[in-house]
């Protein structure tokens, strides 16, 4: 690979107000199985021929090392790429997934010294508000980029005569407030896509000239709220959200960045047309960061990876693979990402307007939720595992937001109670306490009715109409009593199309049978969260991301 790929180690600034740049993207998905074994051969480290990734040459070949990254999930994509660059430099990297924003809690809290050697997210933007981080981070690299964009269904864009290019935020907004136009996005709260989304949208309904302020966020709240009761689809990942975008067919869009859209049209025929807003987005960069707290061989083997990555053979393959856009200068962007230009529009300029801004979103701009949590409470459940709920449910509650509805429905043999509580914004903490208490007086009886209780959370529900529903299932074994899966499935297939649109979040915990799990999941288009190698208190916060 070509010394000049040696660019020296970028610190990136926020980007200054009206910045133009010409068009960039994000992450293809790739197979959760192919996925899996590319991992495998990152950690194990292999041999093998040059992957021409680079320049074609191997200047950058030096002595095998391997990297711990705390990196954003969306770039598993990047796999291939990776294997590719450690036959080429010898630097392997050994990933752990995770949301961009609690990633950014683990570093800023110190619990990602000595764990992991470098950092590696969708943008470095919010992680640069918290305090004392500069000291945490050696240096970082800008990778690659891909900005907000808004694909739309092709049929949707024709009826509402929308072309890229010619489509404002403000013209979105009156879509939607018109019930012209529905749409998807990320939880801003753990996803970056859904916070880079929220800032633009924030920042396009304001005319914020400058980085957001409190006065900005204030003066879009109107807006902001009328634009929010049109999200249909909410996810804790981009992955998730494409699924349940193709499953749910009445909805008309996905805000996420351009090259998840690109990727959807590539991979899964999704058809749409992607929309970059003239009036400005924000742009993710996946930096590349090593902590300060890394040893310096390892700042020295990632300073060879970041090298490699930048360099012009690379910069071609990631931009194919991907549809993100190259950094390196004199690397077409892949032929399907548009050309146009746009405005770039800056991050919050303090943590208090972002932080402000997500609290916004979170308890009044958004649609509240309405979530049953079917608990497995039968005679297995007795003891520690039993205890295990109680804590985990105890520590959830002071997650919940205003306005959301928390039903708690154990069963043994059947249905035990049904106890539910709303949080209201005036007083908060009274529906915490009284779920801190149902969850306290629970106890382990019984046979395990899996199907006729998630049958009852489904009646419970009835349509949904007004907020975004789920069901979360915990069971620690097999269904033993009331109706078969066979029965559930067929209640659930006879149901009004609008009722089929609350997915169930199974988790694997204890004994369960995870197929069986599965099996549900895939039925109603939730997904599995496994309590098993983690723990079951992580298991219920990951699927608030989708609540």
């Amino acid at each position: 690979m070509s010394r000049r790929a040696l660019a020296g180690v970028l610190r990136r600034a926020v980007r200054p107000p009206g910045r133009v740049r010409a068009g960039e993207p994000r992450p293809a998905r790739r197979p959760a199985v192919a996925a899996a074994v590319l991992g495998l051969a990152l950690l194990a480290g292999c041999t093998g021929a040059d992957g021409g990734g680079g320049d074609g040459d191997r200047e950058g070949q030096g002595p095998p090392v391997t990297l711990r990254v705390l990196a954003s999930s969306e770039l598993q994509d990047m796999l291939p790429v990776l294997e590719e660059a450690r036959r080429a430099t010898g630097v392997s990297v050994s990933p752990t997934w995770s949301g961009t924003l609690d990633a950014v809690e683990e570093v800023a809290s110190g619990r990602a010294d000595g764990k992991y050697d470098a950092v590696w997210l969708s943008s470095n933007d919010y992680l640069r508000l918290r305090p004392g981080i500069a000291g945490r981070l050696s240096s970082e690299t800008a990778v690659m980029t891909s900005p907000v964009a808004v694909g739309v269904r092709e049929e949707t864009a024709k009826r509402l005569g929308w072309k890229d290019g010619e489509v404002t935020w403000s013209r979105i907004h009156r879509a939607v407030a018109d019930g012209e136009l529905t749409y998807g996005m990320t939880d801003p709260v753990r996803s970056n896509s859904g916070f880079a989304a929220l800032v633009s949208v924030a920042s396009g309904l304001s005319g914020a000239q400058s980085a957001l302020t409190d006065a900005d966020v204030a003066k879009a709240t109107p807006r902001l709220r009328e634009f929010f009761a049109g999200q249909r689809l909410t996810s804790g990942s981009s992955g998730w959200l494409a699924t349940a975008y193709t499953r749910r067919t009445t909805v008309d869009a996905l805000v996420n960045y351009e090259s998840v859209l690109l990727s959807m049209n590539r991979d899964d025929g999704a058809g749409l047309t992607v929309l970059r807003p003239k009036d400005g987005v924000v742009t993710a960069d996946y930096p590349f960061t090593l902590l300060t707290s890394a040893p310096a061989g390892q700042r020295e083997a990632g300073r060879r990876l970041t090298a490699y990555l930048r360099g012009a053979g690379a910069q071609r393959e990631i931009t194919a693979r991907t549809l993100r856009r190259p950094v390196a200068v004199g690397v077409a962007p892949d032929g399907r990402l548009g050309s146009g230009q746009r405005r770039e529009l800056p991050f919050p300029g303090t943590r208090s307007v972002a932080d402000g801004l997500l609290e916004a979103y979170d308890n009044r701009l958004r649609r509240p939720s309405r979530t049953v949590y079917v608990l497995d409470t039968s005679g297995s459940m007795h003891g520690d595992r039993l205890d295990r709920l109680k804590a985990a449910l105890t520590g959830l509650t002071s997650d919940f937001r205003d306005r959301e509805e928390v039903t708690l429905m154990p069963f043994g043999s059947a249905v035990k109670q049904v106890r539910t509580h709303t949080v209201d914004p005036a007083r908060p903490g009274t529906a915490r306490e009284a779920i801190r208490a149902d969850a306290e007086a629970l106890t382990a009886q019984g046979e395990t009715a899996i199907f006729g209780s998630l049958r009852e959370a489904y009646e419970h529900l009835g349509d949904g109409t007004g907020a975004f529903t789920s069901v979360v299932l915990m069971t620690d074994g097999e269904n033993t009593a009331g109706p078969r899966a066979a029965d559930f499935g067929a209640y659930y297939r006879a149901l009004p199309a609008g009722r089929r649109e609350t997915p169930v979040f199974p988790i694997v915990f204890g004994d369960s049978d995870r197929r069986e799990l599965q099996d549900i999941a895939a039925l109603t288009g939730g997904r599995v969260f496994d309590a098993t190698a983690g723990s079951l208190d992580g298991a219920f916060g990951e699927i608030r991301g989708y609540q």
